[in-house]
């Protein structure tokens, strides 16, 4: 007798039903996919609102500082000993700013505003500025009595161009003012923002007054 033929098993014999463990198992994996999509779109959708935020509402806008008035407003001649007796004349050389808030919060500015004078490249004069505020997409003027050191323009310039300058009613300075502050929005948000403006000025030297002046803002953030 020949042997028996065995009977070749065909792949749709050998699979078997899914069973219940596995069908919910693979339920629960389509659901923590779902959930793990959903919460990669609501972060998304986070990030995006923030951003648009920012940019738009939460955008610190720049400060602005212009230029209103100068005038000398006194003159103090002081006598040093040492370390050779000499005579020195101080003068008062008042300035006033406006600094302009476009943010719809208060600009507030603290300690560390000052205001420098230079002529010729060389520091002449200086002072600090008290602190205060600028109101929501409002103005405020600000008062600095810069106090220049009459004996720093001859070692700055040297006694010839200081001559020239005398005899030309047209003595040039500069002047640079700095305005650090921050812009508290919706009370959570705080941005720090410093204004910053630089001026030329031309001073008649015999009439003791400003004659001319150009100025330049910016703001850094």
């Amino acid at each position: 007798m020949g042997s028996p033929k065995s009977k070749s098993s065909s792949p749709m014999a050998s699979s078997k039903p899914p069973t219940a463990s596995s069908a919910s198992h693979h339920q629960a994996g389509r659901r923590r996919r779902r959930c793990l999509v959903a919460t990669a779109a609501v972060l998304f959708a986070l990030a995006a609102v923030l951003a648009v935020l920012f940019l738009t509402v939460l955008r610190v806008r720049d400060p602005t500082i212009r230029l209103v008035s100068t005038q000398f407003v006194g003159a103090a001649p002081s006598f040093a000993l040492l370390p050779t007796p000499s005579l020195r004349l101080n003068l008062t050389l008042l300035v006033t700013v406006s600094v302009h808030n476009p943010n719809p919060a208060s600009f507030t500015y603290a300690d560390g505003g000052h205001a420098n004078l230079s002529y010729r490249g060389a520091h002449v004069g200086d002072a600090e500025i008290d602190p205060g505020a600028v109101p929501s997409r409002g103005d405020a003027e600000v008062r600095v009595a810069l106090t220049l050191e009459a004996d720093r323009f001859a070692a700055a310039g040297g006694a010839r161009q200081l001559a020239e300058d005398v005899e030309s009613r047209a003595m040039p300075l500069e002047s640079a003012t700095t305005v650090p502050g921050t812009v508290l929005l919706f009370g959570v948000f705080r941005r720090r923002a410093v204004a910053y403006s630089e001026c030329r000025l031309e001073v008649a030297v015999m009439e003791m007054r400003v004659q001319s002046h150009q100025c330049n803002s910016s703001t850094k953030l």
